[in-house]
């Protein structure tokens, strides 16, 4: 909020940190924000100032219900589904979109545990949100550590092998419950098309929605900095790594849980880039 009130903040390049960018939020160059994230409420004091400032803005929240060895720092699902619904009243279920991935198979979460979980949030976000955005978890080379520590705990996760054999289903699956619920549902940079299940590729970041919700005539191209598969509007990502400390094992974002609470604690609220 702070850097929305200064009207700019600063970006490190995530492959260079002495390469900096410095990004315009004034409004007049701002078409519109997306709100990544996987608890909204520390902003729900702020939206009466981002409706003066920005006004055109969206979140994106991600919403799963894993096991602990998973997904070990999280609020209780209850407290997370009443905060979606109380952010989709308060701003729109068109501007709030439910995440429910990366989407983890293993013994301990089979394609049945997903269904069941899917099902149940899906129940509860009805007339909340419009849209369900789902992807499969990528096991990054840097992530083979945690993937190992979870194997210690019992957690074996599926092969590429088995999770495409039973994809498909689990995604026609969602298809079904999320149309029963007032919602179509989107992958996210996944590469098998999906269509024939009633599931597009899609795009998280999408001008074609800020067009419709608010009435403009955005054409912005795909996003040339993102990989082949994603489908998101030309944006700037103003995010960085190492700075999350929910300690998800499967976060690609976080390459040092230690790293990330150094950096949480270090953060300076009044300067120009999340890490000081």
């Amino acid at each position: 909020m702070n850097r929305i009130r200064e009207g700019y903040c600063i970006v490190p390049n995530p492959f260079n940190p002495n390469m900096i960018q410095r990004i315009s939020l004034a409004p007049e160059d701002v078409d519109a924000i997306w709100f990544w994230t996987r608890n909204p409420r520390p902003m729900f004091s702020y939206l009466d100032t981002l409706d003066r400032k920005i006004r055109r803005y969206f979140f994106l929240v991600t919403l799963m219900n894993n096991p602990a060895d998973i997904d070990p720092d999280k609020p209780s699902m209850d407290e997370k589904i009443r905060a979606f619904q109380e952010l989709g009243d308060r701003i729109g279920p068109e501007r709030v979109a439910w995440r429910y991935d990366p989407i983890v198979l293993s013994n301990m979460t089979p394609p049945e545990f997903h269904v069941n979980a899917y099902h149940e949030i899906a129940s509860s976000l009805q007339g909340y949100t419009r849209r369900s955005i789902i992807s499969f978890v990528d096991i990054y080379r840097k992530l083979r550590r945690r993937i190992d520590a979870l194997a210690q705990k019992g957690v074996a996760l599926y092969s590429e092998s088995e999770q495409k054999k039973v994809s498909e289903k689990l995604l026609s699956r969602f298809s079904t419950i999320a149309g029963q619920n007032g919602m179509t549902v989107q992958t996210c940079a996944e590469d098998p098309d999906y269509g024939l299940y009633g599931i597009p590729p899609g795009k998280c970041i999408d001008h074609r929605l800020v067009s419709e919700v608010f009435n403009l005539d955005l054409n912005l191209k795909k996003d040339p900095s993102q990989r082949k598969t994603c489908g998101c509007s030309a944006s700037k990502d103003i995010g960085v790594y190492d700075t999350c400390i929910y300690g998800c094992s499967y976060c690609y974002a976080v390459s040092s849980f230690q790293r990330s609470r150094e950096n949480y604690r270090n953060h300076d609220p009044f300067g120009p880039c999340i890490v000081s």
